[in-house]
Parts: C-alpha cells; sequence; structure tokens
C-alpha cells in the first residue's frame, strides 16, 4: 500500500521522468490509497535557489480504492517565460496532523518523513532540443592512438622522443607516484595509419564511431598537452594519415568523434612557447604576443595559471575573445574539423570551459552539421551539476548532447563485483529520470577510459591503495583471478550494451588488456594475443545492437531488483527484449509471462526462464 505519483504528458504516462520540454504541460495525478488516511497534498516546488511556492491539486474522486488528486504545471509558465530552467519540487501530505514530506530516492521512488528530505529534480529543456540520431544504437570504439596499432608505414620520429622497442612488453614510463613529473615522451608507434588497417578489425566488432584521443601536434605521448591545434601530429601520420582515415570510415559509414582539449595547451606550443619550438612569439616569451591574453600570467613570465596546478598545462583564458574565437568562431578549430567531415567533439573536462564557451560551442558546429556529436567529460549526475561554485546548464539543449557516463560505470562495477543491485538501480533510474529522452538515447556508456584502471582490472584485481607505481607495473592477475575478470566483463559489457545509450568500448578491452590507474590502463594492444573469448562475445553483442532497433531509442524500464538480480525491459512498437542478470550464488526462476527466444543462446521457453548463477539472459517476448 502506497502513494503513486503519475505523470502524464500529452496524454502518453512519463512517470518514468523528469525531464520535459518547455512546451510540455505537465499533468501529475496523484493516488493516495484511502485507508492510510493521509489528505490534503500539495506539491511544493522552487526554482533552483529560488523561492518556494504550493500548488493544490483538485480532488478528483474516489478510484480503485484511491483518493485521486490532479494538478496541471504549463511548464514554459513555470518558467517564468525562458525555455528552460532547473527545479526542485516535493509532496505534503497530512496524516494524523503531522506533516509528511516525499524522500527521493533516485528521483523517481520516493519514502515519506516527518522532515523535508531530498526533493525530486525537474528539469525543463529548450523545446527544439534534439541529439544526433545517428548515434542512436551505435557502438564507439575509444582509440589510444599511439597504443593500438602500428603500421608498416613509416612516420618521422622526432628527436626528443623516444620509441620503446617492445610493443608486447614494454611498460609505459612512470612516474614514482601519481602526479609526479614525467617526461611522457616514450612512444610504442601506435598511428593512424595503423587504425586505418584496423577498419576491418574494428567493423567485424560493430563499431560505427572511432573516438580518437587528441591527435594534434603535441610533445606528450598521450598528446592532452596541444602544441598545434590546426595540425595532426606527425608521428601519428600527419595530415595525409589523418585526412585517408577520415575518407575511408566515411566510405564504410565509421563516423570519427575527435578530443576537444580547450582549456589548456602545452608549454611547447604555439601560443605559449616556452622553449621556443615554434616560429611564433607565444606569450610566454614577450607580453606583447598576440596570444599574451589567451593565458592567466601571475608574474610574468613564469608564474601562471596551469590546470590542476601542472606547471606543463597551462590555463587557456576562454573569455578572451580573440581565444575563444579561435575555437569557437567562424572558421574556428571547432568548426573547421566539423567541415572536413569529423563527427563530433569529446570535450576533455567540460566543467571548465564557461557557459558561453559551450554556447557558442554548440551553436558553430550544429551550424556545421547538425547531426555532429557534442559529449562533455562529466563524472557526476550532469543535470545538476554544480563546478565551481556555479549550477551548470550542459543538458537543457543550448550546450551539450550527452556526456560520458561514469555514475553508471561505477554502479555497474559495484553490482557486477558485490553482487547487490540497489546501487546499480538507483543510478540508472535517476539519471533516466533527471537527463531528457534524447540525452539518455546517446549517452556514451563507459566501463573504463585512459583515466582510469582497466575494467577487467576493476572487477577482478586487488585494490590498489597502498600499491606503488613501481608494484602496480607488475601486478597482474593470476590464472584464476584472471578467468573470474572475463566471467564478470561478459555481465558488465553485457549491462554496457543493453542499457539506454550507447556503449563506449576503450581499446582492449575486449581483447583482455588489463591494468590499473594512468599509465598503466594505457599498455599496447596485444595484437595476435587476444582474448579469443572474450572478444567473441563483443562480437556478438555489436551483432545484438545491429539486429535489433530497440538499442536505437527504444524504452527502458526496469522489471526486477532484488540482491542479486537485475532485470530489465527494452522495447519499441516492433519488439521487446528482456534483459536478466543474476549475481546471486543460486539459480533465479523467473516468471516472463510469456513465450521468447534466448538471443545468445537460442533456447526457447513460456511462462519462466531459469538465470544460472553469475550469468546473463536477453530474452525476446514473442
Amino acid at each position: 500500500m502506497q502513494i503513486e505519483i503519475v505523470k502524464t504528458v500529452q496524454e502518453k504516462d512519463r512517470s518514468y521522468s523528469n525531464a520535459f520540454s518547455a512546451k510540455d504541460i505537465l499533468k501529475i495525478t496523484i493516488k493516495i490509497p484511502r485507508q492510510m488516511q493521509i489528505v490534503s497534498p500539495k506539491l511544493v516546488i522552487s526554482r533552483d535557489g529560488g523561492m518556494d511556492f504550493e500548488l493544490l491539486p483538485e480532488y478528483g474522486g474516489y478510484y480503485d480504492g484511491c483518493d485521486c488528486f490532479f494538478l496541471s504545471m504549463h511548464l514554459e509558465t513555470l518558467c517564468d517565460g525562458e525555455q528552460n530552467g532547473l527545479f526542485y519540487y516535493e509532496l505534503r501530505f497530512e496524516h494524523n496532523y503531522r506533516t509528511l514530506y516525499t524522500n527521493s530516492i533516485n528521483n523517481v521512488d520516493f519514502t515519506l518523513s516527518e522532515k523535508p528530505a531530498r526533493r525530486f529534480l525537474l528539469l525543463v529543456y529548450e523545446p527544439d532540443f534534439t541529439t544526433p540520431r545517428c548515434f542512436y544504437g551505435g557502438i564507439m570504439y575509444h582509440i589510444f592512438v599511439d597504443r593500438f596499432a602500428k603500421s608498416e608505414r613509416a612516420v618521422p620520429i622526432r628527436a626528443d622522443a623516444r620509441l620503446e622497442a617492445d610493443w608486447d612488453n614494454g611498460t609505459p614510463d612512470f612516474a614514482p607516484y601519481p602526479g609526479a613529473p614525467l617526461k611522457n615522451n616514450q612512444f610504442f608507434g601506435g598511428s593512424l595509419w595503423g587504425v586505418l588497417e584496423k577498419l576491418d578489425y574494428l567493423q567485424s566488432l560493430g563499431v560505427d564511431c572511432l573516438y580518437l584521443s587528441p591527435i594534434f601536434k603535441a610533445y606528450s605521448n598521450h598528446k592532452y598537452d596541444t602544441g598545434d591545434y590546426m595540425e595532426i601530429d606527425e608521428m601519428f601520420g600527419g595530415k595525409e594519415a589523418f585526412e585517408r582515415l577520415l575518407s575511408e570510415c566515411r566510405a564504410r559509414g565509421i563516423r570519427i568523434v575527435l578530443d576537444g582539449v580547450f582549456n589548456h595547451t602545452g608549454v611547447d606550443s604555439r601560443y605559449f612557447n616556452k622553449y621556443g619550438s615554434y616560429d611564433s612569439v607565444g606569450a610566454y616569451q614577450s607580453e606583447q604576443s598576440e596570444y599574451s591574453d589567451w593565458y592567466h600570467f601571475i608574474r610574468f613570465p613564469d608564474q601562471y595559471e596551469s590546470w590542476w596546478g601542472i606547471e606543463i598545462l597551462p590555463k587557456l583564458n576562454i573569455r578572451s575573445r580573440v581565444c575563444r574565437d579561435f575555437f569557437v568562431g567562424k572558421g574556428g578549430v571547432c568548426e573547421s574539423y566539423i567541415k572536413q567531415g569529423c563527427g563530433g567533439w569529446r570535450l576533455d573536462v567540460a566543467d571548465e570551459l564557461t557557459d558561453d564557451f559551450l554556447d557558442r560551442l554548440r551553436a558553430v558546429v550544429k551550424h556545421a552539421n547538425p547531426e555532429a556529436l557534442i559529449v562533455g567529460e562529466v563524472w557526476e549526475n550532469a543535470a545538476e551539476k554544480v563546478a565551481y561554485s556555479s549550477r551548470r546548464r550542459y543538458l537543457r539543449g543550448r550546450q551539450l548532447d550527452s556526456v560520458m557516463n561514469y555514475p553508471t560505470k561505477n554502479a555497474i562495477i559495484d553490482f557486477v563485483r558485490n553482487g547487490d543491485c540497489t546501487f546499480l538501480y538507483n543510478t540508472v533510474t535517476e539519471l533516466y529520470a533527471s537527463y531528457p529522452r534524447c540525452v539518455c538515447d546517446c549517452l556514451m556508456n563507459i566501463l573504463g577510459t585512459h583515466d582510469t584502471e582497466r575494467i577487467l582490472t576493476a572487477l577482478a584485481g586487488s585494490c590498489a591503495e597502498g600499491h606503488s607505481n613501481a608494484e602496480l607495473a607488475k601486478l597482474r592477475l593470476d590464472t584464476d583471478a584472471r578467468r573470474r575478470g572475463i566471467e564478470l566483463l561478459k555481465i558488465a559489457s553485457t549491462l554496457q550494451y543493453t542499457l539506454y545509450g550507447f556503449p563506449s568500448v576503450f581499446y582492449g578491452d575486449e581483447a583482455g588488456v588489463e591494468g590499473y590507474r594512468d599509465p598503466f590502463c594505457r599498455m599496447p594492444f596485444p595484437w595476435g594475443r587476444e582474448e579469443t573469448e572474450l572478444t567473441a562475445h563483443y562480437r556478438f553483442l555489436g551483432k545484438l545492437r545491429r539486429d535489433h532497433s530497440v538499442f536505437a531509442g527504444g524504452d527502458f524500464r526496469v522489471a526486477a531488483h532484488n540482491g542479486g538480480l537485475f532485470a530489465f525491459v527494452r522495447e519499441n512498437s516492433s519488439e521487446t527484449l528482456l534483459i536478466l542478470i543474476n549475481r546471486a550464488s543460486f539459480t533465479i526462476q523467473y516468471q516472463t509471462g510469456a513465450a521468447y527466444r534466448d538471443l545468445y543462446t537460442g533456447v526457447c521457453g513460456a511462462e519462466f526462464a531459469e538465470i544460472d548463477p553469475d550469468s546473463f539472459r536477453i530474452l525476446k517476448i514473442l
């Protein structure tokens, strides 16, 4: 017996959502079982940071044992004429002369509290907000270029670079402790030519989008210290390799998303030019440099703001008109690469980019190509993210299309490692309720990145805490742990591929690459030594997404969540899939209520399905 809140927009039940267009009329029905003896419901709502005001529902009668109350909200009016906004609301009830408050658990479910508690979030977004449908149902593959694939085609090696001769067994250089200075001039020799030569392999996985780590000219192997945004690094194959890769990917229907590092450059760059490597007069060299106001100097030239205090990464002053226009102005970096044929941008440290910068970036990118993707590196719930004491409006229609789905990554790992789906359930329902539906459909679902430990290690490895970098460089899973990790990764990747959004596979995860924190998560791809069982599983998942349209924007609904059992439905007008995950130590019998065919095993059944411990089933309801 519980209170039910039903939300309807245009006569369609949207109870799973708290994100709506400004043009929507939101109708809320409150159903209160009479036995609960709760009366006088009212909705209390406030704009983010604003004053509360009350809305009193109208009594609608007594139905099915419940007193029903109704209210409507014209969201454009709620926004006071604006086209977007963030609000928080709660319901209050009178019960035995006490006031009870809704305490939101995950922006969908709630308990009742005698004290004000967590409110529901209500996000109102621009009426014309859409995201690129070409990414719905797709598969992204994240390539750290230096470590993915070498080519027989030679590339120039800089004099100040050190080429690692042992691709198979070499260890990335590491600092004595995290954050200690490191040259990062050790290269394994991966290039864009190498990527080009592996496109057949990538397509065998179902990949239709490549996300490349930074490829612009820079000193380091990781290239997050950009030296020249308008030049492709010669050690990656330069302009010729890039244009050939773009052309071939276009012919194969593969989109390329670039890594946009617009918050900082390297000190060894055309714009800062601390070492005089470039033919420009950099900001470090002269206060009269054309780039002088691109940076924040505290005391010229050796004291300047840098990213996280890392001296080799001076922070850009994107509030400078000239600097901002270089990136997001007409003919700037963002527009230029989209016009060359790139499919979008992943924005490094999006939290550090100003609202004005992001507004302009979206405008110029979408003008060049409305189907280009703009995805931000945001590690939390992006609907209500606060960065540097400011609430961000990433997902209200004027900035990002999507974000890297770190919350779901963390929740998947927690469930698969520990066997309790509570955190996963609360996470995926909260995001699905908080984000616009078009954002959910193109969320970048990750299990690992160049910044985090490898997913195989995260699932089956020991804790890195207390280990030095020298120890982590040598630490590997033993045979039993690796076997266990592979089985758990099959479960984790099944979740990654079947939840709403699209999967982004970090290169080599499908081949069984291990590794702890940066730089050990950046080991070279083990060509010829792949974990073939795991690769076959990823190929199955790729085919699953290609063959079933429910993954391209289909509805999502949790069907069961109890301890080790997590079940959810993906469906559209043409088909229904039921995904069952069991991390319990015993077999679970699940009532399907219908005939089905298991898409993983081919087994058919009716009414009931058994899920063995540590396994999954993907059932097509017949």
